[in-house]
This record gives C-alpha cells, sequence and structure tokens, in this order.
C-alpha cells in the first residue's frame, strides 16, 4: 500500500474523531495528514512527509483553530437555549398566581412551571402571561 493511501486513512480517521469530540482539535491533524497524503503523493520521502505534517498540523492549531472557535463562541452566544428561550414568551396560566401565598403555575409548550407575578399582582388561571425572567426553576410572568 502506497504512503499516500496510508496518510489518507488516518485523515479520514481524524475526522471521525473530531466529530466524535468537537473541540475542533483533531482537524487539525488531519489538515495536516492531507498535507502529508499530498507529498507522499509527489513522491517525497518519509521525512519530508513527517515534516510537512507536522508543520501544517501545528499551523492549523496556530491560526485556523483559534478562528473557528471564536465563530462558534459567538454564534453559540447568540442562541438561547432551554429556559432562557422561554423569556418573552406567552404562557396560560394553570394555577392562579398568589403572590400572598407565594403560589401559581404557567403552562408553556406542554410543560408546566411554578410561576411568580413579576408586579405582585394577582393573575386569575387561564390568563395570558409574558414570561419576564427566569430564576432556577421558578418563571416570573406579568399580565
Amino acid at each position: 500500500m502506497d504512503l499516500h493511501f496510508i496518510w489518507l486513512i488516518a485523515a479520514i480517521v481524524l475526522v471521525i474523531v473530531e466529530i466524535a469530540t468537537a473541540g475542533f482539535g483533531s482537524i487539525c491533524f488531519a489538515i495536516g495528514a492531507l498535507g502529508s497524503a499530498l507529498t507522499a503523493y509527489l513522491g517525497a520521502s518519509i521525512y519530508w512527509q513527517l515534516a510537512i505534517f507536522a508543520i501544517i498540523s501545528v499551523l492549523a492549531f496556530v491560526f485556523l483553530r483559534p478562528v473557528v472557535l471564536r465563530f462558534l463562541e459567538k454564534r453559540s452566544k447568540d442562541v438561547k437555549t432551554n429556559a432562557e428561550a422561554l423569556i418573552g414568551r406567552k404562557a396560560v396560566v394553570s394555577e392562579t398566581i398568589d403572590p400572598e401565598k407565594h403560589s401559581g403555575r404557567v403552562a408553556i409548550d406542554g410543560d408546566d412551571w411554578k410561576a411568580v407575578s413579576f408586579d405582585h399582582t394577582l393573575i386569575d388561571k387561564g390568563e395570558e402571561v409574558e414570561i419576564v425572567s427566569k430564576e432556577s426553576i421558578i418563571l416570573s410572568v406579568r399580565k
């Protein structure tokens, strides 16, 4: 088996590892392996192949990885997930929200949440409310 095939197999394995780990580290080595596969295909010695693998992998780690991680981090901050995505949405009161008794519940998307009145007013069962904030597992709502 030619060395360029071995480098290609190594690159494929490293891409699969990257898919499983998602830290954008293995892909840098995969890029280095692709560079070495090209070098091997062109007939360079094993020493040149290893040197190209090391150089390209280090360059990918130094220049490509930080840019991609910054891009992914910036995108993930813009996306609200889980309970954060509830803020600003409408819900229906499933149990009267009474600020004096510290009781009340709202239903949203098939889930039932403990709720308190944001402005400390009584909100009757069946009314539609807006979710203002969330603290732990308790939603603050207003009419």
